[in-house]
This record gives C-alpha cells, sequence and structure tokens, in this order.
C-alpha cells in the first residue's frame, strides 16, 4: 500500500497532543472532585466496568481520527497483472572498447549477436528499439515487432568514442515514453519540475537492457539517470560484458569511417594495435538495477551474455493496476466516530 498524497500522514502526530490532552483533562477534574476518606470506597465507586464505559468512547474516537487521516493520504493498492503488449529497449554500449577481441570476433559483434537471438525469441505483441550509445546516447530505431528491421538495425551499429551510460537510460526512457502515455519524458535540466514519482512497487510495462563494457565517463550520471527511471516505473536490466584480460581491439574496417557518434578514422586505441582490459563499473551498473527494481548481470563470453539475454524476465513483465482504497478507511473512520458517539451518549447521557 502507498499514498498519492503522505503529506497528510503527518496529521497523525496530533493523535498523541490529544491523547495528552485527554488525560490532563481528566486530572484537572479530579481537583475538584469529593476527596474520599477510603480509597477503598474509591476502588468500589469505579469498576471497571465504569472505566470502560469513561474510556472506550474515547479510545473509538481515536481510532476513527486515525483512519479518517489515511484516507486524507489517499492509500492505493497497486496490483500487477500481466502485460498484454510489452516494450523493450535493448540500449547497447558502442564505444571504442566494444572492439576488443577479448570475445571473439569482438565484443560488438558477440552482442550483436546475442540481440539477433533475442530479438528472434519474443512474441509479436513485444515491441522493442535499439538505443546506441557512445560518447552520447541515439535512438537507432523506436519500439518495433519488425525482427528483420530490428535486426538490420542492430547489424549496422558503428563504435563512438567514451561511454555516456546515463544518457543511454534517459534515452530510452524517452523512446518509451513516445508509446506509453503513462510514463513521463525524462527532465534534462534539474531546475525543471519533476514528475510525481509512481506508487512504490507499480512498474510500467516496459523494461531497459543496458549492456556495456566500460564505465560511465561522458554525459549525466547513470544513478540520476536511474532516479529518473525509478520515478516513472522503468525498471533497467544491466549486463557488464568483457573479460577481466581484455583483449586487442579490432572492430574491422567496416566500423571506421563516419558514424553516428562522432568518431572517424582509425584512432590509436581503436581498429589495431591497443589492447583493452575490463573496465566495467560493476558498482553503479547493481546500483541502477537495485533503484529501479531490475537485475545486473556479468557475462565474460559469448555464451555466458546469450544465456543473461535467455534469462532476461521478459515473459513476467506486467503492469500495475492502481486502485484508490481512500472509502475504506473513510466508511472504517466514520463507522467508528458514530459508534463513539452512540455510546457516549448511551452511558454518559447529557440529561
Amino acid at each position: 500500500m502507498d499514498f498519492l498524497w503522505p503529506g497528510f500522514l503527518l496529521l497523525l502526530g496530533s493523535i498523541p497532543l490529544i491523547i495528552a490532552a485527554y488525560i490532563w483533562m481528566l486530572r484537572r477534574r479530579r481537583r475538584f472532585a469529593v476527596r474520599y476518606s477510603s480509597l477503598s470506597l474509591v476502588r468500589e465507586a469505579i469498576s471497571k466496568q465504569s472505566l470502560l464505559r469513561r474510556h472506550l468512547p474515547f479510545a473509538l474516537l481515536l481510532l476513527a481520527l486515525g483512519n479518517l487521516t489515511l484516507a486524507m493520504g489517499r492509500p492505493v493498492s497497486v496490483v500487477q497483472v500481466p502485460a498484454g503488449e510489452v516494450t523493450i529497449i535493448l540500449a547497447i554500449d558502442v564505444s571504442r572498447s566494444m572492439c576488443s577481441t577479448d570475445i571473439p570476433p569482438n565484443r560488438l559483434q558477440a552482442a550483436m549477436a546475442a540481440a539477433f537471438s533475442f530479438i528472434q525469441r519474443q512474441p509479436p505483441s513485444t515491441l522493442i528499439g535499439i538505443v546506441g550509445f557512445a560518447g552520447f546516447a541515439q535512438l537507432i530505431y523506436p519500439p518495433t515487432s519488425d525482427q528483420e528491421i530490428l535486426e538490420d538495425v542492430v547489424a549496422s551499429l558503428t563504435t563512438g568514442r567514451r561511454t555516456a551510460i546515463g544518457s543511454g537510460i534517459l534515452e530510452s526512457l524517452d523512446a518509451i515514453a513516445e508509446f506509453d502515455q503513462n510514463v513521463a519524458p525524462t527532465v534534462r535540466n534539474p531546475d525543471d519540475p519533476q514528475p510525481t514519482p509512481v506508487p512504490r512497487g507499480a512498474y510500467a510495462p516496459s523494461i531497459i537492457v543496458l549492456l556495456t563494457d566500460g564505465a560511465s565517463n561522458s554525459g549525466p550520471h547513470p544513478l540520476d539517470a536511474a532516479q529518473q527511471a525509478a520515478d516513472r516505473g522503468v525498471r533497467v536490466y544491466t549486463i557488464g560484458f568483457g573479460t577481466e584480460q581484455g583483449g586487442m581491439m579490432d572492430c574491422g574496417q567496416g566500423y571506421f569511417g563516419g558514424d553516428p557518434f562522432g568518431s572517424s578514422g582509425i584512432q590509436p586505441f581503436g581498429g589495431g594495435g591497443g589492447r583493452f582490459r575490463r573496465g566495467i563499473d560493476e558498482e553503479t551498473l547493481q546500483r541502477v538495477s537495485d533503484m529501479t527494481g531490475g537485475e545486473y548481470y556479468s557475462a565474460e563470453s559469448a555464451d555466458e551474455l546469450h544465456a543473461v539475454f535467455e534469462s532476461l524476465p521478459t515473459s513476467l513483465i506486467t503492469r500495475p493496476e492502481i486502485t484508490e482504497i481512500s472509502f475504506i478507511f473513510a466508511g472504517i473512520g466514520a463507522f467508528l466516530a458514530l459508534l463513539a458517539i452512540g455510546l457516549a451518549l448511551l452511558w454518559q447521557p447529557l440529561s
């Protein structure tokens, strides 16, 4: 259970004050009561039944006040039901380090092969979009169920400089927002107002699968981007790809020249020569997945990456059904208030 207006719950802090005021009034009345010479007479005069009749209406009134306050906070119940249509964004790192040959023929081609297999296994109701990120992120193709187009798009990926994981998350969120009106677009200016976070436990029927072999060194911080995903109920599943020892850099002739990420020509650390070691920021990737309700996976071979894609919970994606249950607390509060008033008039009539 969550609350749409949690600020009203602060009113619950008034209940202890009301109890304190009630105790103070009882003590004040005792000062003017007739003093008995024997305490035994007092005990006989105030039976357990009379104490119950004296304090039960007040206790019921407090319970009524508590329930009415909860109703003012607008409690909601979130129930997950199977999603009829699922949107998956594959955010793929296309930085130069993906040219490493520690995973043959190289990391990028191994990732492409795993993505091809993943796309082919999805049912027609699943929409898949492709985002590539290096120094910045770009939506390569919006979500579609046309698997042939998706395979052509993945095959056309080229590499660029640097790694902007946060940008990849934000671009993926905007791609989802184009198809799901319940997901707000991202806020790139920190001074702009943020949308109201979804209730806790409510997830959109869309996920982001982010694959990278490095650490973010460009664009917004990944955790800031993850917070925006969490606020929108979009889960991010992160994959760290590469071996510890790294390998020689070779993306082949087809990966050089003009590309959408701003790289051109063979760089000293790019198409040949240099060696790249595994530099995955696993701690950040783990936190991104934890914050958003996803999961972090590590893959050090092509077979492990295929296994990761096969284990992604795409068949278990649900959409939230949010039901406001304020009326339940309001009804209980009203009943307790009427009961308290009725018992007070019955046991302690005004005349």
